[in-house]
């Protein structure tokens, strides 16, 4: 059987293929559309797997853009999808911490994948992969080069969680002088304590699991394991989890 996932982020869009016992995957920005996104998405699945349309048997969807995308025989929530995803990788892992672009998820999993609880926070930026892209325009930086960026040795407390406040916070300590390395690992440690407290309310179980686009910044998951004090595992696919669950559902019809 041949099925495709695709999960349409707030800022990029992931796909996942699976054609018996190959494996083929696409990330491309999600962009104004998700709906083209989408589309996109699977024509580079497509053309990545030599396949045509008709032979792909079964399309899910998850994410923010999933319910703009017609395409597919079926949506599925984000919880889900990750929670399959990460039990297909890592079948120890019982807390899964997401951090994408516009939420951040802490989800419980038992064995399989199967869901226990969750909690998320998609009510403000803080926390999110949307708080650090703009701390980084502030700082002059491509959100990308922050984790390398840090300097933890010379920490600069961020005291705002709010988007608006933090930003003229960074804006004032640059002005003062004070190191940008350390100006980031504090930005880093904020959004550590933001998503641990989530965490501890949910309950923290190991193994532990980091997914979403801030899983390739290292600062945070620095300040995550510092702040709930345990390892966290980080998938080499942790931007794809959600696209990798949702194919796998549809693998399995679920």
């Amino acid at each position: 059987m041949i099925v495709i996932g695709i999960d349409i982020g707030s800022v990029a869009a992931k796909g996942y293929l699976i054609n018996y016992d190959s494996h083929h995957r696409a990330l491309i920005p999600t962009g104004w559309s998700p709906r083209e996104a989408g589309q996109t998405i699977i024509e580079r699945l497509l053309a990545a797997s030599g396949l045509a349309s008709d032979q792909v048997e079964r399309i899910y969807v998850t994410g923010y853009g999933r319910v703009a995308f017609d395409q597919a025989d079926k949506t599925v929530t984000e919880i889900k999808c990750h929670a399959r995803g990460i039990a297909e990788l890592y079948s120890e892992v019982r807390t899964i911490i997401d951090i994408g672009g516009q939420d951040s998820k802490v989800i419980r999993i038992g064995e399989q994948g199967r869901v226990l609880d969750f909690a998320m926070n998609d009510k403000c930026a803080a926390g999110t992969g949307r708080f650090l892209q703009v701390m980084a325009t502030a700082l002059g930086l491509d959100v990308s080069e922050l984790g390398d960026a840090e300097d933890p040795g010379q920490m600069q407390t961020i005291s705002s969680m709010c988007t608006v406040f933090a930003e003229s916070e960074i804006i004032g300590s640059l002005a003062r002088g004070n190191p940008k390395g350390g100006i980031i690992a504090g930005l880093h440690q904020s959004v550590g304590k933001r998503v641990a407290a989530m965490a501890r309310r949910m309950g923290i179980k190991e193994q532990v699991a980091f997914t979403g686009g801030v899983a390739i910044n290292p600062g945070v998951k620095r300040a995550l394991e510092e702040e709930i004090g345990a390892k966290i595992m980080v998938p080499e696919v942790c931007q794809y989890t959600g696209a990798l669950g949702a194919a796998l559902l549809a693998l399995e019809n679920g």
